[in-house]
């Protein structure tokens, strides 16, 4: 076990490390740095100072010995169009965009997990099939799509929900959070459901697959040969065994799921990091788009390695092969 996870980690390493060159080539390839940071006004000689107080003028591998040395201790530099720290500007989104990914993923998990089984238990019935044609229309239309229809239907036509932004939120310290009141919980609804719906029907087809699969196998049939109840090997049995492709998923998609929510976040205007990096793009402001890009590969290395240890942990035949190995 000990050396399945050094493993993983050395894995992880290198990753992050590979990341770590593409983010510090942006400062290369994507424009001038000084040109982002300094008038028409300013002086050759003016400029030239401040290029040898960057560091600009070093070789290339101390300059990325330098970049990935500060990034490791959260130090991404100071942005050009804000003139902030940019570990500031990520530290106020962050909790609007991981708020609004978590809620997403649980109610992913929280509909599709039972849809799945329902329509992979009951396949012929109407209800299933209304949950197929959910599905697919989840699974076809784009956020965007979906987002814009949301609220027309509920912001517009209903006047029911908010259309942008985050509502009232509450400062808890190192975290803002709008679940502690009305407003903020009515604005989440549309983006989490944008945000979610098609991670939702992702889970209820594998986990229908899955089930599907499961109730044909042997152990299933032998089960039912002793007089168990449907109950006990549908729940007990069948489910138990469809969570390692389910886990595999739930946690890719979560990376995913904050690693795209910029869609969403544009849409619904919400002020969280995605909002943020489509706003460094479109001024070229680097060190906000290399810092983004490190940040959501160091989430989905991490999320990775959850997923790995949840593997041995769900699966014993994952555990016994490592030992053996």
């Amino acid at each position: 076990m000990a050396a399945f996870i050094v493993r993983r980690i050395v894995q992880a390493v290198v990753v992050m490390l590979v990341v770590a060159l593409i983010a510090f080539s942006l400062f290369t390839f994507v424009g001038d740095p000084i040109n982002q940071m300094v008038g028409i006004e300013t002086t050759p000689a003016e400029r030239e100072a401040l290029r040898q107080r960057l560091g600009l003028n070093d070789p290339v591998p101390v300059q990325f010995w330098r970049f990935i040395s500060s990034a490791a201790q959260g130090d991404f530099g100071v942005s050009y169009q804000f003139k902030q720290p940019v570990a500031d500007l990520l530290a106020a989104r962050a909790p609007a965009t991981l708020e609004l990914s978590i809620v997403s993923a649980i109610f992913a998990l929280l509909v599709g997990i039972p849809m799945g089984v329902y329509t992979g238990l009951k396949r012929s019935s109407p209800l299933s099939k209304v949950f197929l044609t959910v599905s697919l229309v989840g699974i076809s239309l784009p956020p965007f799509l979906i987002g814009i229809l949301l609220i027309f239907v509920f912001s517009v036509w209903l006047q029911w929900l908010p259309s942008f932004g985050r509502g009232e939120v509450v400062d808890l310290g190192i975290w803002t959070t709008g679940l502690l009141t009305t407003s903020g919980l009515k604005a989440l609804i549309l983006p989490a459901i944008t945000l979610g719906l098609f991670q939702m029907t992702l889970i209820m087809r594998l986990v229908r697959s899955e089930m599907m699969e499961v109730l044909r196998a042997d152990y299933i049939r032998f089960a039912r040969a002793r007089g168990l109840t449907a109950r006990a090997i549908n729940f007990g049995h069948a489910l138990k065994n469809t969570l390692v492709p389910v886990i595999t998923i739930t946690g890719l998609q979560l990376g995913s799921v904050i690693a795209f929510a910029i869609i969403t976040e544009t849409v619904f205007q919400w002020p969280g990091m995605g909002l943020l990096f489509l706003q460094a793009v479109q001024n070229v402001d680097i060190p906000i788009m290399a810092a983004y890009l490190l940040l959501i590969a160091f989430l989905f290395v991490v999320i990775n390695l959850v997923v790995d240890l949840l593997y041995v942990a769900v699966d014993p035949r994952i555990r016994l092969t490592g030992q053996a190995a």
